[in-house]
């Protein structure tokens, strides 16, 4: 389906809460001014005046929203829907800055500011971050909630499973019904007041990276939502370094995190026609690190974020100023300094070939490495995260982990739940050996049909999630019969298997112990098979009695993993299908996206032998062979792409937007913007060697490259445009 934004030419954005900049004015197709203060009409004003679309982006579960918590908007305290934990602690994202329980009464506060953006001419809103913590639900609002939704007196979500399952699904809710009134009512507004319509976007970050965090989020629950209009994917540093375990060693894993994070965030809008863009942060929010550690883990998440071709919108860069004029610690820690002039001509380039990747479709072949495997992972994974107390005790103190904090004082138990290891243990055996593992949202089986054609086999387990619907093993059996292998993983040792819900409910015709009993008799196999495989129609079922977290700790569980697939594709006669690899990689157009795994038995170099363009360095320079070592990552420009695009004489690369480009007898011209005082690096192809090249009314430097036939042309960035004039 063609996507919205080729009418509006939004390809990318970012988010700025402060007034225009040039140093900032990163050049993109829209802007999110942040917040609504009293100097809102100055900045969309001035970023208007810049040439952008303007939308708006605040906090959905917090901000600066002082005048509700004190009374001055109705006239009544609202401390009293600050999310607490047990202790009566309030969880805070900064000074009176608290995350709150999305009551009624906030919904409509909120729908007071989002009024006047309107009142503006803001052309889309973005909520961004429902956020409800799992050690919260003690507040007097949440407790209010839990009457009206229950219909009984609130349970300290700490007693059992099931009160913290329940007091869950209630955060879920919540926040659902408050974005899905705020969207309609809005868009209602507007359409009554302006005759426009106005567009809802959500910003959240992933399944995986919430349910790691201990955060609630309505997440799979807002694909069925009629008033969103799509997502931010708030993938970056700060989410994709959380440490996991893969072979009993616990470590950051940016890549292989960033990758499964952008995977299951897709699932979001794959065959809904809406919007999706992948977010990227040149740093992240903890101040602490080195710019080499920001860049290393930057490269990262963007080849991540680029293995997965369907999505071609991108969020560039939160805040920019704090990018580009702010400073951060000295490799030697003795210091601060600002961004690297390399750095900031780096980023551009890219910032500027995400703006052109939806110009280009996917080039690799499915042959080319093991396609069609798939982790299944519930919004229910993220109502099990929560401290517990009692049998199947998992911790007696609330502990908020949001990346930010040190897991080294902490005891193994807790390290345990704060890992999150029984997904990983499933997921890193396959995704460490080249293997493109797809995160696939088991809520939406239900909600499209066919959801499951492409996946040859399936992994699941109930030991760190549960089956919401009973219909969904339905799906999963249809899906079997019809030729698929499902690898069921699972000891049953689980607390959460005793929460009450439609599997063991007393007054249901049928009662089961634990979900996969339904499982399983749903596949024909009785309640409690052995362990095995067993044929079921045209597929297979693999039943490993297992405890998915155990299988992180070890190399023979992480065997046990890739043997499963391996073995469900000679199920299927696929053998030969099996590949595992030293890399992952794609081609999108002329674009070479690869990177090279580390932790595996031969940690070796990957030599790329062609003609490309380096994009990860700030000159361009021309490489007849790239050595990529193993943990890093590579974007480069294939100048042997064979497309009728690369002309005689085209621009290949820059790091600015070009615009009015020209082409006369032996000459061409073009105007470059980008963020003012950023050197521009430009790279062209020419028939021959340039006779004189001016960038405004100045000669510009330049470099010629006889065997590839291009020219670098070096220069200042301006935000309103030079005028590049090359001859030959």
């Amino acid at each position: 389906m063609e996507s919205k934004a080729q009418g509006r030419s939004e390809w990318t954005g970012f988010q700025e809460s402060r007034p225009y900049g040039p140093k900032y004015d990163l050049r993109t197709d829209f802007v999110m001014v942040y917040g609504i203060s009293k100097d809102f009409p100055q900045r969309i004003e001035g970023w208007k005046n810049a040439g952008y679309t303007i939308h708006l982006m605040t906090g959905i579960s917090w901000g600066e929203y002082q005048d509700y918590l004190y009374g001055r908007f109705d006239g009544r305290d609202h401390w009293d829907e600050a999310q607490k934990d047990r202790s009566g602690n309030h969880l805070l994202h900064g000074k009176d800055v608290p995350y709150m329980v999305p009551t009624i009464a906030f919904a409509e506060y909120l729908a007071s500011h989002i009024k006047l953006a309107i009142d503006y001419g803001v052309e889309a809103i973005h909520l961004e971050e429902p956020e409800f913590w799992a050690a919260s639900g003690y507040s007097d609002a949440f407790k209010r909630e839990w009457l009206n939704y229950y219909g009984e007196d609130w349970v300290p979500p700490h007693s059992s499973p099931d009160a913290q399952y329940r007091a869950s699904k209630l955060k879920a809710a919540m926040y659902y019904r408050a974005l899905d009134r705020l969207c309609s009512q809005m868009k209602e507004y507007s359409l009554v007041t302006y005759g426009r319509t106005v567009r809802f976007y959500i910003p959240t970050h992933s399944l995986i990276n919430y349910t790691q965090w201990r955060i609630i989020s309505p997440e799979a629950l807002l694909v069925s939502m009629p008033g969103c209009d799509g997502f931010i994917a708030q993938i970056w540093t700060g989410t994709a370094r959380t440490p996991n375990v893969y072979k009993g060693l616990r470590r950051e894993r940016t890549f292989e995190t960033a990758y499964l994070e952008y995977g299951i965030m897709q699932e979001l809008t794959r065959g809904t026609g809406r919007e999706m863009w992948f977010l990227h942060d040149p740093i992240e929010d903890n101040p602490r690190y080195s710019w080499s550690d920001y860049r290393k883990n930057y490269y990262s998440t963007v080849v991540a974020s680029l293995l997965h071709p369907e999505v071609k919108q991108y969020e560039v860069c939160p805040w920019p100023r704090r990018v580009f004029e702010g400073s951060y610690p000295t490799e030697d820690g003795t210091g601060k300094e600002t961004i690297p002039g390399d750095y900031a001509t780096v980023l551009l380039t890219i910032m500027n070939v995400l703006r052109d990747m939806h110009r280009h479709e996917e080039a690799a072949k499915a042959s080319d490495y093991t396609a069609g495997i798939g982790l299944c992972l519930s919004n229910s994974a993220m109502y099990q995260r929560g401290d517990v107390i009692g049998d199947g005790e998992q911790t007696g103190e609330s502990v908020k982990y949001d990346g930010t904090s040190t897991t080294d004082e902490l005891d193994a138990e807790l390290k345990e739940l704060l890992d999150w290891s029984s997904f990983y243990g499933l997921a890193l055996p396959l995704v460490k050996v080249g293997i493109p593992l797809r995160p696939v949202q088991l809520d939406n089986i239900l909600t499209f049909p066919g959801y499951l054609d492409g996946y040859r086999v399936l992994l699941l387990s109930y030991e760190f999630m549960k089956p919401e619907h009973p219909g969904i093993h339905q799906a999963i059996g249809q899906w079997v019969r019809e030729g698929g292998v499902l690898i069921y993983v699972g000891d049953g040792s689980d607390p959460f298997h005793s929460v009450s819900e439609w599997w063991n409910r007393a007054n249901s015709r049928r009662s089961y112990t634990r979900p996969e009993e339904h499982l399983f008799e749903s596949l024909g196999l009785g309640r409690s098979p052995e362990e095995g495989e067993f044929a079921v129609g045209s597929g297979a079922v693999l039943f490993y009695r297992e405890n998915p977290a155990v299988l992180s700790r070890t190399d023979e569980g992480a065997e046990l993993v890739r043997n499963a697939v391996k073995r469900s594709l000679e199920i299927r006669g696929e053998t030969i299908d099996y590949k595992e690899s030293s890399t992952l990689h794609i081609k999108r157009g002329p674009y070479v996206i690869t990177h090279v795994l580390d932790e595996t038995e031969t940690e070796q170099s990957v030599i790329l032998e062609g003609l490309y363009i380096d994009l990860f360095e700030a000159s361009l320079p021309i490489r007849r062979s790239v050595e990529i070592k193993s943990g890093e990552d590579s974007l480069l420009f294939d100048l042997n792409y064979s497309n009728q695009e690369l002309e005689e004489t085209s621009i290949l690369v820059s790091s600015s937007r070009i615009r009015d480009e020209q082409e006369g007898e032996n000459q061409i011209s073009f105007v470059s913007e980008s963020p003012h005082d950023i050197t521009v690096s430009t790279r062209l192809r020419v028939p021959g060697e340039p006779s004189s090249i001016t960038a405004g009314e100045k000669e510009a430097s330049f470099q010629y490259d006889a065997e590839s036939g291009t020219v670098l042309i070096r220069y200042a960035g301006v935000p309103e445009g030079i005028t590049i004039n090359v001859e030959w």
